[in-house]
């Protein structure tokens, strides 16, 4: 699949069919998470992969959203390893573990695995419920899997506002 067809039929799943995903495919999708690029390539991003019935059933106690995803990743970064921004009102971990999250994203979808980024639970309830280090903040949650016969993008999924109204040239 090319680039473009990755990007433009990528969507967020919502109905998971139960399959697991190859261990091959899980490799190559972290291994994507592994190439994004972070701040002064600190890498502070954690991936922890919850694939067990007792760690699925804990992602099901923080949201109703996991669809019935056999994989979920729960994607986080070290906030002690973070590149702080020139006047210190923000710094790079958010961002640098986003690009993680969304190059693992791309390259499910590239693998023929769908996925869902899930920002409908507590950050800090599931950093509990996984018994995370203090020094590590959750940033999302990203089911993967295959999807159930008849699951497809929801139905305002290609609507996207014209560039002129999202764009300024400066």
């Amino acid at each position: 699949m090319d680039f473009t067809q990755v990007i433009e039929q990528r969507y967020a799943c919502k109905n998971f069919d139960g399959r697991a995903v190859e261990p091959e495919k899980l490799a190559a999708i972290l291994r994507a998470g592994q190439a994004a690029p972070t701040a002064k390539n600190l890498q502070e991003q954690r991936v922890y992969v919850i694939q067990t019935a007792e760690g699925l059933a804990k992602v099901d106690a923080l949201t109703p959203c996991r669809y019935g995803a056999p994989c979920v990743l729960l994607v986080a970064y070290d906030k002690d390893n973070v590149y702080a921004y020139p006047g210190g009102a923000r710094d790079s971990g958010i961002e640098d573990a986003a690009i993680v999250a969304t190059h693992m994203m791309l390259a499910a979808k590239n693998a023929g695995v769908e996925s869902c980024w899930l920002n409908r639970f507590d950050p800090a309830e599931a950093a509990r419920a996984f018994a995370l280090p203090a020094n590590e903040e959750v940033l999302m949650l990203l089911d993967l899997g295959y999807p159930a016969p008849g699951a497809g993008p929801l139905p305002n999924h290609a609507a996207r506002k014209p560039l002129a109204e999202t764009v300024r040239y400066l």
